[in-house]
């Protein structure tokens, strides 16, 4: 049968209940429009909760952490080899919680292609002197330039220039919440007390918020001269070795790998923040599911329709077969006037989603926990275009295929005696 006939029957059809079609149209594009404002939002929710714990978490974390000997004495004993033996109250061995020979570890792992970056760090716990008072802090000593490089530092700075910790000496950079607690603002110098009851006068150059203000008031930052210094250690002295990866997901195997290479402790990001990654994934899957059971819905909406249609239009459809038109004809008539209706509907779904989305990139988004966030969070991610695209495509498709099943099998001659 000539396609233009089909097209031109199935175009008729279409505009001669046309309110139905445009309730049928409506449908499909409201349920696209939200599919792609839902998951576009979602997925800029997502992306901004992953940005808090990527951006600030290295893939790979070495640090010498003081334990007992694995070997006891009495496991060297010839005469208590074939015994269980039970030591209690085993104390961890004497030595300094350093990474040995952490700058040939340093250049070992910036030789290394797999590595972005290293961001050495000093751990340091002080108190911090307010009057007679004396508040748990933690001084994290770090390379400057290293960190903002691959944790984004100078984003989480809502006050000074994070630069002047390597400019200014004995200077430091406290949490927002902190330095509000101890009454303090840029410019005042504070005095510290290291665990050997040295007293260390530092400057506040900056103040910085995390958006978890419970560790602002105790978490602050210092160059790693200025961390060592406070803790009299010599420049080789570095606890905590962060690296960055340039493909995240080899983060445990590597992990393994330095940690036996290097003599350390190593903890990898996925091991390190496994809640987070499955809230992430269950919101994803959430997102999705309320997005394709509008699409679903709107998909029935149609079927209706079309069933309705091939009821009020039979002595057409006898027409169309007693002339000439095969079962499989008016099979294509219904199935086209259905692709019609998602394809005018999911472009027209689509184009509002996007503005939907935009509209909501636009919203303000004021918190104090996330200074650098002005406006919602929205992911314009290409691939949920093309899925609402095809999903449209499909619903419509078989939201026409039955009805048009229907139809291709109605005897004209039953339907032309009958009137």
């Amino acid at each position: 049968m000539n396609f233009k006939l089909i097209a031109s029957v199935s175009r008729s059809l279409l505009f001669a209940r046309w309110k139905q079609t445009l309730i049928a149209a409506i449908g499909v594009t409201f349920g696209i429009t939200m599919f792609i404002a839902l998951l576009s939002f979602m997925g800029g929710l997502n992306g901004l909760l992953d940005s808090l714990i990527i951006n600030r978490t290295p893939h790979i974390r070495l640090y010498k952490e003081v334990l007992p000997s694995d070997i006891q004495p009495v496991d060297l004993s010839a005469q208590y080899t074939n015994h269980y033996n039970f030591v209690n109250s085993i104390r961890p061995k004497n030595e300094r919680p350093e990474i040995q020979n952490s700058f040939a570890v340093i250049n070992a792992l910036e030789n290394d292609r797999r590595v972005l970056g290293v961001a050495p760090k000093v751990t340091a716990q002080v108190f911090y002197n307010v009057g007679l008072v004396n508040l748990t802090g933690l001084i994290n000593g770090i390379d400057v330039d290293a960190e903002n490089r691959l944790f984004a530092f100078s984003e989480y700075v809502t006050a000074g220039n994070f630069v002047d910790l390597k400019n200014i000496p004995n200077s430091i950079i406290l949490g927002k919440a902190g330095a509000e607690k101890m009454m303090v603002e840029i410019g005042d110098v504070i005095s510290v007390t290291n665990p050997r009851g040295d007293r260390i006068p530092l400057k506040v150059v900056g103040l910085f918020e995390s958006g978890i203000q419970e560790l602002d008031k105790v978490q602050s930052y210092a160059s790693i001269t200025t961390c060592q210094k406070i803790l009299g250690e010599s420049s080789g002295y570095i606890t905590d070795l962060q690296i960055k990866l340039h493909d995240m997901t080899l983060a445990p195997e590597m992990a393994k790998e330095y940690s036996e290479l290097f003599d350390t402790e190593a903890v990898d990001i996925q091991s390190a923040n496994a809640q987070f990654d499955t809230g992430s994934s269950v919101r994803t899957l959430i997102s999705y599911a309320v997005g394709v059971t509008l699409l679903i819905v709107a998909g029935f909406g149609i079927y209706n329709i079309l069933n309705m249609m091939i009821y009020e239009k039979m002595d057409s459809i006898a027409i169309l077969k007693a002339t000439g038109f095969s079962g499989k004809d008016v099979n294509r008539i219904f199935i086209f006037i259905a692709l019609t209706i998602g394809i005018f509907g999911g472009l027209l779904g689509l184009l509002f989603g996007f503005g939907a989305s935009v509209l909501i990139d636009q919203i303000p988004f004021d918190t104090p926990a996330l200074p650098h966030i002005t406006t919602y969070p929205v992911s314009y991610n290409p691939k949920f275009y093309i899925i609402g695209g095809i999903f449209s495509l499909v619903t419509t498709y078989f939201a026409g295929y039955f009805p048009s099943q229907k139809a291709s099998k109605i005897d004209p001659v039953i339907i032309i005696r009958g009137k």
